[in-house]
């Protein structure tokens, strides 16, 4: 089974070489396994808000608050993607532009990239923020890679806007709000392993 809400396909794991932001290239995403809610609740807090585990397919896994259960019609969410096999700064680098390159073949509009080099204390890391319009609702998706108890990991935080004028409303809540979401985002220590989210994975 897919993830429940489709169009969300863009932010699948993509795991084929490339430097970010050095020349865009097409990959193919990778097709999900049979999936669905997790046997043990799991959650993690974000911006003072708790998320709770809905849905996990192989190295994708989907969060959303209390009151957003139906994974059709969410408003907020937050998804990690794991990356086995991606444990130093250069894989990191390969699959944030796979997945830049991805989400600009899916049509979004890349409002922002930027890369912080790595530190004596701290592993280079990489943000996307985009924006992608569909008939039915507008979504903003802050898109942070970084390496995580020895593996690649991002964290994708995804807020919707539905209806005719989702583009409007969308366009007034990313001033009020996209800098603080991304330097939360970007503050973000405490997210569940791929030990736990994923434990029969090597």
């Amino acid at each position: 089974m897919s993830s429940p809400h489709g169009p969300r396909r863009w932010a699948a794991p993509l795991l084929l070489a490339g430097a970010l932001l050095a020349g865009v290239r097409r990959g193919a995403i990778a097709a999900p396994a049979a999936a669905g809610p997790p046997a043990t609740p799991l959650t993690l807090t974000f911006a003072g808000q708790a998320y709770r585990l809905r849905w996990s397919s192989q190295h994708q896994h989907e969060f959303t608050p209390a009151g957003q259960e139906d994974l059709n019609r969410w408003t907020d969410m937050v998804t990690i993607n794991t990356y086995p096999g991606v444990s130093d700064g250069d894989g990191l680098a390969d699959v944030a532009n796979r997945a830049l390159a991805n989400y600009r073949h899916h049509g979004a509009t890349i409002l922002r990239t930027a890369s912080i080099p790595r530190s004596a204390d701290r592993p280079a890391e990489h943000l996307v923020v985009a924006l992608f319009p569909t008939r039915a609702f507008s979504e903003a998706v802050f898109a942070r890679w970084r390496l995580a108890d020895g593996r690649g990991t991002a964290v994708i935080v995804s807020h919707r806007r539905y209806g005719p004028k989702a583009g409007d409303a969308m366009a007034a809540w990313l001033k009020a709000n996209g800098p603080a979401m991304e330097r939360r985002l970007m503050a973000l220590q405490e997210i569940p392993s791929h030990r736990v989210l994923e434990p029969a994975s090597p």
